[in-house]
């Protein structure tokens, strides 16, 4: 089972680490993923094994917080005849997972629920309590009072902004403003008044402590539990220098006023101010990396115009149920999924497939939620509903892939768990050489702060999962889903694809591409043929009877029916015999062909299918089938060989066919006659030869080629097997979104090794100048103050970087 959490109080990516390792050690938990960015917690467990329950309490055992979407809603019930009713209800409702309490009061008749949202929809409860045998009705909506209050994290940061640069600006005038010649007044002078100065020093920074007090409680719980953060090296240097500027206004205190000038009580309080601001500037950047999914959740429409018991009403659109009759008037939304019953209209889909042309839609048609009804008045039946609906699908599927990691993550994951603890005593052992080498204690305490300060791995935990959500948003805007951070790395190492030709490189149904005729005209010959293949059910017969309905020509009348099993069909139309089929039936019928086998010979090269039409053993023409090559295809695959990349096809069909669609479409390697079983097969024959190869398909039997290959990529009209089976799901269904897929891999990927140098370059940089190593050759001493802006400079670059992704255009 795959389960999300969302968790509280993770301050950098060593919390993301200390998280993954402690649940992935529990018994019965296969995989567990951490995302700073997303602050999500992905957990992949056997519930026969270890519950949900369990891993939430680890998790707030270690220190952390399982934060849950919950909310308090008052419904009316019907139905109720006693208050062995209003427990059943009450008994039903508290077992159902996700609810935290239920409480009905049968003297009201009300049922009172809170419930976590992300786990439960009302649509649930709804069923649920109707299934038991009464009816709910939604009376008033509410939030639980602390939801409602509480304020998001953005907001509490700039409020801990504010209050920290009201302190912090006095401050940093009084112990700073003399040395540029602003004039202190004589009562905080530290020439004349240096206990005063120290003290008013001290007034102003224990506010800002107060209000950074989560960086203590944080960061030196996780110390003392031997898994320092970044907040503990914070805590560790803010405290360091607080402790050492409360000995200097003691020293004071007794008379000793040099220590007016060596107090640190700035560096403390700006160090906290400077780190809010970085946190806050981080708050703003990860707000945007996931606007993909705001984008796609504003699609749906608040509320569904329904038809119950003969009236028509309007309801929230999580009242909906399956089996529901929905009215949808034209310019509105559809709210969920389903299947029209009444009327025709085009209907708006490019927010789901991207395709900018409306579809028409008729009685039986599937429409989808968040789509446009365009032109006319429907009405159509619920089939699937909430979180079941092709957009909730679509945001869980983004979700996923946004809340997973690449391979490169690892690498970063990796030193970041090990970082920490290595700057602390990196910390404490320039310190020390300092003090060895004969410098002041002072000195020696500004290196301990610098280099505590300026080493936030908070860069690092970020470079990774903040580009996997731009790149995996910016994807589904273009139509192209890619479910995972592993898919979008191996993506762009890709060098050989291979597609399925039916339904992929082609249309997939066949269409009636030539008619030639003897004596009579094409419409008379069509007439003729499609009349006859009325009763058949074979799809070449198909075609041609819908190219016929397509002329708008009439039908004839026949009789006598036969159907020639591989060979084709015979009839009878206004007393006439006619045979229609391959050229086998026209050989044992003894009909001459004559010059009509060339051209016949001709249509077959083209990889189309000639039949046969006689009119009393008269051969009288010919009307070629294909499956049609996709508009699309032929530039797709011209943009794949300017990328470098060699493209092959696959398909069942004879050689001849095979050799003819790739000749049209300039495919390198064709793979014919091939069983739908031994696909996977050739995949892998590839993948031998050292290709990396992705496969692309629409059918289930393309389902374990899919699978096999190094990425599956699935055309989203295609089976749901198939899209199961696949690692990128083209909305669209069309080809070149291939080639936006690889051009979007390579330029995340290319902004994640950005994000990474920079990461690990400001820190191989920056330590060793925070450790004094310019100072050995003369050079300056790095302020802690300077370090800490770096710092929150350094994550807020990272960022930045990321958000550059959402530039990204595919015809560039």
């Amino acid at each position: 089972m795959n389960n999300k959490f969302k968790i509280g109080g993770m301050t950098c990516s060593a919390c993301a680490n200390r998280i993954e390792k402690v649940v992935s050690k529990m018994d019965g938990v296969k995989e567990a993923n951490v995302n700073f960015a997303t602050e999500t917690l992905t957990v992949n467990y056997d519930d026969k094994i270890i519950t949900k329950a369990e891993i939430e309490q680890k998790v707030e055992k270690i220190g952390y917080k399982v934060e849950k979407n919950i909310q308090s809603h008052t419904y009316k019930i019907e139905g109720m005849t006693c208050s062995a009713c209003a427990s059943r209800v009450e008994k039903v409702t508290n077992k159902m997972p996700g609810v935290e309490n239920a409480v009905v009061n049968f003297a009201t008749e009300k049922l009172s629920v809170s419930y976590d949202a992300d786990a439960v929809s009302f649509g649930d409860i709804k069923a649920k309590v109707e299934k038991a045998g009464y009816k709910l009705i939604r009376e008033d909506e509410q939030k639980v009072e602390e939801k409602k209050k509480k304020l998001d994290e953005k907001g509490k940061l700039l409020w801990r902004l504010i209050l920290s640069l009201i302190f912090a600006v006095p401050l940093l005038t009084i112990t700073m403003g003399h040395m540029v010649g602003m004039p202190l007044p004589k009562i905080i002078d530290p020439m004349m008044n240096p206990l005063n100065f120290a003290i008013i020093q001290l007034v102003l920074t224990i506010p800002v402590m107060i209000i950074g007090y989560k960086f203590y409680y944080i960061g030196y719980k996780n110390l003392f539990k031997l898994s320092p953060n970044m907040d503990s090296l914070i805590a560790i240097g803010t405290s360091a220098a607080f402790i050492y500027s409360l000995y200097g206004t003691y020293k004071i205190y007794i008379g000793d006023g040099s220590y007016a000038m060596s107090l640190y009580y700035e560096a403390a309080v700006t160090i906290l101010a400077l780190i809010t601001l970085g946190k806050y500037l981080e708050a703003i950047s990860k707000g945007k990396t996931s606007q993909a999914i705001k984008k796609l959740m504003g699609l749906a429409p608040k509320t569904a115009s329904i038809v119950r018991d003969g009236k028509e009403l309007v309801i929230p659109i999580d009242e909906v149920i399956v089996g529901d009759i929905v009215i949808v008037k034209p310019g509105e939304k559809l709210p969920v999924d389903g299947e029209v019953i009444e009327g025709a209209t085009a209907v708006d889909e490019a927010m789901i497939t991207g395709e900018s042309i409306p579809v028409e839609k008729t009685v039986g048609s599937k429409v989808i939620g968040a789509s446009i009804n365009k032109t006319g008045f429907i009405k159509y039946k619920a089939t699937k509903v909430g979180k079941d609906t092709a957009l909730s699908q679509i945001i869980k599927l983004v979700e996923d892939a946004q809340g997973s990691k690449a391979p490169i993550a690892k690498m970063a994951d990796i030193i970041a768990s090990y970082f920490v603890p290595i700057v602390i005593g990196l910390a404490i052992l320039a310190s020390i050489g300092w003090l060895v080498a004969g410098e002041s204690g002072v000195f020696a305490l500004t290196i301990f702060i610098s280099v505590l300060v300026i080493a936030c791995p908070c860069a690092l935990g970020l470079a990774t999962p903040t580009a996997i959500m731009v790149g995996t948003g910016k994807g589904a805007e273009y139509g192209v889903l890619i479910k995972g951070g592993e898919a979008l790395e191996v993506t762009h190492q890709i060098d050989t694809i291979v597609f399925d030709k039916t339904g992929t490189i082609t249309e997939g149904k066949p269409v009636v591409t030539d008619i030639i005729t003897t004596t009579i005209s094409e419409d008379e010959l069509l007439s003729i043929a499609a009349s006859s293949e009325k009763g058949s059910e074979h799809p070449l017969g198909e075609a041609i009877v819908k190219d016929a309905e397509e002329r708008n020509i009439k039908f004839k009348e026949i009789s006598n029916f036969k159907a020639i099993p591989g060979h084709g069909i015979q009839v009878e139309i206004e007393g006439k015999v006619i045979l229609l089929g391959n050229k086998k039936l026209m050989t044992e019928n003894s009909i001459e062909i004559g010059d009509l086998g060339v051209k016949s010979d001709k249509l077959a090269n083209e990889g189309k299918t000639p039949m046969y039409i006689a009119i009393n053993n008269k051969l009288e023409g010919i009307i070629a089938v294909a499956d049609t090559v996709k508009p699309s295809s032929k530039e797709a695959i011209e943009n794949l060989h300017k990328m470098g990349i060699k493209v092959a096809m696959i398909t069942g069909d004879n050689k001849k066919t095979a050799d003819a669609i790739a000749k049209q479409v300039g495919i390198d390697i064709v793979l014919a006659e091939v069983l739908p079983e031994d696909k996977a097969n050739e995949v892998k024959k590839l993948q031998e030869k050292g290709s990396k190869v992705a496969m692309v398909g629409d059918g289930i039997n393309d389902a374990p080629a899919l699978a096999q290959a190094d990425i599956g990529i699935a055309i989203g009209t295609g089976t749901d097997v198939a899209i199961e089976s696949a690692n990128i799901v083209l909305m669209k269904g069309d080809l070149k979104d291939v080639a936006t897929a690889i051009k979007l891999s390579k330029a995340t990927i290319r902004n994640i090794k950005q994000n990474l140098f920079w990461a690990f370059g400001y820190n191989v940089l920056g330590i060793p100048v925070a450790m004094g190593v310019l100072h050995i050759f003369g050079g300056p001493l790095l302020n802690p103050m300077i370090g800490a802006a770096a710092m929150s400079l350094s994550s807020v670059s990272v960022l930045t970087n990321a958000l550059r992704l959402r530039g990204f255009n595919p015809n560039k």
